[in-house]
């Protein structure tokens, strides 16, 4: 149950969806699917309180290269100091 019957920025209503959540920790990402409320109206997404300490959890997990019951997936990059166009920058 979650605590707002109406979104908490605009005042839309609110449905249950499963939505794709990224998390980042340590320079690592992890993808997942979660069931969240989002507004219909503005899209802001409400998780419930033991999906966020889940999240926080996830997180700690990655800053620590704890990888275990995580699934390896691809790889992920980034683009290199010397990309041609400036306005273009490397995340780490």
């Amino acid at each position: 149950m979650m605590p707002f019957e109406k979104c908490p920025v605009c005042g839309g209503r609110l449905e249950q969806k499963q939505v794709e959540k990224l998390l980042r920790g340590g320079g690592h990402t992890v993808t997942m699917k979660v069931i969240a409320e989002v507004c219909e109206h503005c899209g802001e997404r409400l998780y419930a309180e033991d999906v966020v300490m889940s999240f926080e959890e996830i997180r700690g997990k990655l800053r620590n290269q704890e990888f275990t019951r995580f699934k390896l997936l691809g790889q992920s990059f980034t683009v290199a100091e010397d990309w041609p166009n400036e306005s273009i920058q490397p995340t780490v």
